[in-house]
Formats: structure tokens, C-alpha cells, sequence
């Protein structure tokens, strides 16, 4: 529970907070350059983690290089994930178009809400275990590039080490999400101010994952 409680109160700490979370916001607003500099920034901060210091990295545009890496890597394992899902709702298409054209069989109408069903429990499933598996994605990249950040096996080998340190990242990565989307109240640059905050918090989760 004191861990939990750390990640949401590690960045108040920083007397400058206000301001970094607001001009990361705002460069949250450029398309793919916000979102690879906001990664960036996330781990200058867990740099500064790394060295004892419990404030909030320079909120700049200077965070691009560090951030590309795992971006990439991000993408690629989304790519994977949709196209994992597509094998299974492909087919779940095919068998309602063809019911459109007036075919009525209740079998493969069956089929094609079944196979939708899996389609969505496959996604679900996968964007949860990347979920628990992006503390040591994240180190993997930052210490060995995209090729270690990719490399499934020696990522879940990693997170098998401890399993309940595996399990307690992942909780509070999903804990960090909803405060990130907690912005959508007030819309606007508020969902930006929180994923800000959400990206601080990841810092600190991973840092806490990285130390065991």
C-alpha cells in the first residue's frame, strides 16, 4: 500500500510540478512528436529516480531521442496484438457478409457472434498481459534498444523473477491509466495534464519494479 501511495505522491515533491505537468501537457497536443517526447520524459524522470533526486525531469522538447525507442517498441507490440485479433475477425466478417446476402443460417450466425466475442476477449487479454509486462519492456528498451525491447522471451523472463512484483507494477500501471483518463471530465487539457501526471507515475513504478 506505501508503494501505491508513492506513485501518486512522488511528483508533488517537485516544488515546479504545476508547470512541468502543464507544458507537457501542452506538447502533448502535437501529433506522434508529443506522445515519443512525453515517453522521453518519463524516463529522464526515472533517471532521476535512478539517482535519488524526487523531482520531475525539464518539461521540454528535448526528450525526443529517448523516446523514440520505446515508442517503436510500443507500436510494434500493438501492430502484433491487431493482428493477432484480425485472424480471429476476419473470418467472424466473412460469415456476416455472407449472412447479409440473405443466406439466415442460425449456425453460422452463431459462428460469427462467437467468433467476435473471442475476438474481443483475445484483445483484452492481450493489452492486459502487455500491461504487466511493460515494466520490463520499458527497461529491456532502454537498456538494449527496440531489439531487446521485442524480444518476448527474455522480457517475460524477466518479469517471471518475481512474479509479485510483476503483478503489483502491472496493478498500479492499470491504477495510473485511469488517472489518466480522468482528464475526460474536464476535457480539453485536462486529459493531457493527467496523462502528464500518468507518465510521472510510471517513473516511479518502474524504478520500484526495477529495484525488486
Amino acid at each position: 500500500m506505501d508503494r501505491a501511495t508513492e506513485a501518486f505522491l512522488w511528483p508533488f515533491r517537485d516544488p515546479d510540478w504545476p508547470a512541468k505537468l502543464i507544458i507537457i501537457a501542452l506538447i502533448l497536443l502535437i501529433p506522434i512528436v508529443g506522445a515519443i517526447n512525453g515517453i522521453g520524459w518519463m524516463l529522464a524522470s526515472l533517471d532521476r529516480l535512478r539517482a535519488g533526486e524526487e523531482r520531475l525531469a525539464p518539461a521540454n522538447l528535448t526528450h525526443l531521442g529517448r523516446g523514440i525507442r520505446l515508442f517503436a517498441v510500443e507500436l510494434i507490440y500493438g501492430i502484433g496484438i491487431t493482428v493477432i485479433a484480425l485472424v480471429v475477425f476476419v473470418p467472424a466478417v466473412a460469415l456476416e457478409v455472407q449472412q447479409g446476402n440473405g443466406s439466415g443460417d442460425a449456425a453460422l450466425i452463431g459462428g460469427a457472434i462467437f467468433l467476435n466475442l473471442l475476438g474481443v476477449s483475445v484483445i483484452t487479454v492481450l493489452s492486459l498481459a502487455l500491461t504487466f509486462l511493460t515494466p520490463a519492456i520499458v527497461l529491456a528498451t532502454d537498456s538494449g534498444g527496440v531489439a531487446a525491447g521485442i524480444n518476448v522471451v527474455a522480457v517475460i523472463r524477466r518479469s517471471r523473477v518475481s512474479v509479485n512484483h510483476t503483478l503489483i507494477a502491472g496493478l498500479m500501471l492499470v491504477a495510473a491509466s485511469f488517472v489518466g483518463s480522468l482528464g475526460t471530465i474536464a476535457c480539453g487539457i485536462g486529459v493531457l495534464v493527467t496523462t502528464a501526471f500518468a507518465l510521472a507515475m510510471q517513473a516511479w513504478i518502474i524504478r520500484s519494479f526495477e529495484q525488486g
